[in-house]
């Protein structure tokens, strides 16, 4: 299944979500740049600025510097594995984002991704402490927003594209069933991948960071809207 758009109304521009998708862009592209370059100049930079979790217990074990080891749990949400690795994110941040940046305010929303990030970043350090494959991309924190948006905006109607076989259709479904589906897929996919050498996708990252915004977002008040009268 495939998000096309929602209903939920905004009443403000979503700067940051945008900004948020402008960096990506613009990491992509200089990672773009870097591997026509030089193939090693480009892996040296994603084992910089990936998240490995090796490294993350090297660092915390006193055997390798805390700020090179812990730094990448953040950064790492920058960095992407290939175009449609970045694609995807940016789509589901731009259609889900803009409600959950509306809800909590641009500043709070910032640090609200960027936390969701970092817990993301953790909860795939935690499944796997000994992988020394580095971990990138955006959506263990697009996870949280996720979270977030299906606590706020359950009921909202999600146009979604549905592939059967060889022909594709789209339905409107309500953001819980979409979410919650996706989520269950992401725990269980991580669940069957206990014990393997943490490769592939990040799954416990999908569901911390989905946990994460959930949770964040339930603690929060509601945000108070203000309608504006005419007066004739």
């Amino acid at each position: 299944m495939i998000p096309l758009r929602d209903d939920a109304p905004r009443g403000s521009y979503p700067y940051v979500t945008v900004l948020f998708i402008a960096v990506n862009v613009a990491v992509f592209v200089y990672q773009l740049k870097l591997s026509f370059e030089s193939p090693g100049a480009v892996e040296a930079f994603v084992y910089s600025f990936g998240a490995v979790p090796a490294k993350v217990s090297a660092a915390l074990a006193g055997e390798y510097s805390l700020q090179s080891g812990l730094l990448p749990l953040l950064s790492s949400i920058f960095l992407h594995g290939g175009f449609f690795h970045l694609l995807g994110n940016i789509w589901f941040l731009w259609i889900f984002g803009d409600n959950v940046e509306d809800e909590l305010g641009h500043f709070t929303y910032a640090l609200f991704y960027l936390g969701c990030g970092l817990i993301a970043s953790v909860a795939h350090f935690l499944a796997n402490p000994g992988s020394s494959i580095p971990a990138v991309g955006a959506s263990g924190a697009i996870a949280g927003v996720m979270g977030a948006y299906v606590i706020r905006y359950p009921w909202a109607k999600i146009v979604t594209l549905i592939p059967l076989f060889i022909f594709f259709t789209t339905v409107e479904l309500p953001a819980v069933v979409i979410l919650v589906y996706w989520f269950v897929i992401q725990f269980v996919s991580g669940a069957a991948s206990i014990g393997s050498e943490g490769g592939g996708v990040a799954w416990w990252a999908h569901v911390g960071g989905f946990v994460a915004g959930a949770v964040l977002i339930w603690f929060r008040p509601r945000r108070r809207r203000f309608r504006r009268v005419s007066q004739r």
